[in-house]
């Protein structure tokens, strides 16, 4: 069985108010397997199109890029639709990539979504759709590039410390949550 990833950046949005518009924080956790080894932070457009950019520059810059075996992210899109190219993350990082959620999304929703509110959404879905369907695995549905299931199946497990939802993720949520509200609320 190959060696379980453990250097792992997780990546979650902070909340914002329905109304806001302008730039969201977004919070890297940088995790050698459950433990917290660094915070990155960052912002992207709400609804924007920089999210990829701006994610891979934030874990490039850092001091922990040299570490890093993969990266994790809280659904595929951050600061409401600022979608993620998990492709493109993937190549510009040279590590594999996963999206994580909960709940299998609601695709056609989505969509409509897209199609009907958000400036570019025809773009942003071609992104969601060049991920693919998300899978189940571990209780999660994932997106994933760079990785076979049973490597990504290991990167869950070795990241895991209580319930199912990465440490990393858990930790970026936390801390995203107190950066704009002052109080962190719940694991994700």
């Amino acid at each position: 069985m190959a060696r379980a990833l453990s250097n792992v950046a997780g990546v979650d949005d902070a909340p914002f108010a329905h109304s806001f518009r302008g730039d969201v924080p977004i919070v890297a956790a940088v995790c050698a397997r459950t433990r917290l080894d660094g915070v990155l932070i960052d912002r992207v457009r709400r609804d924007g199109a920089n999210s990829t950019e701006r994610i891979a520059r934030m874990l490039r810059r850092s001091a922990f890029y040299s570490h890093l075996q993969a990266v994790l992210l809280q659904g595929i899109a951050v600061a409401g639709f600022n979608v993620v190219d998990i492709v493109e993350l993937s190549a510009a990082l040279e590590l594999p990539v996963m999206a994580v959620v909960r709940r299998q999304p609601n695709r056609r929703v989505i969509r409509d979504a897209l199609m009907g509110r958000i400036p570019g959404g025809a773009g942003k879905w071609r992104l969601i759709e060049r991920a693919g369907v998300p899978e189940e695995l571990a209780g999660l549905y994932v997106q994933r590039v760079g990785l076979d299931r049973e490597r990504a199946l290991g990167l869950l497990r070795a990241t895991t410390l209580h319930g199912k939802l990465p440490e990393p993720l858990r930790l970026a949520h936390l801390i995203a949550g107190a950066l704009a509200t002052g109080h962190s609320r719940g694991g994700a």
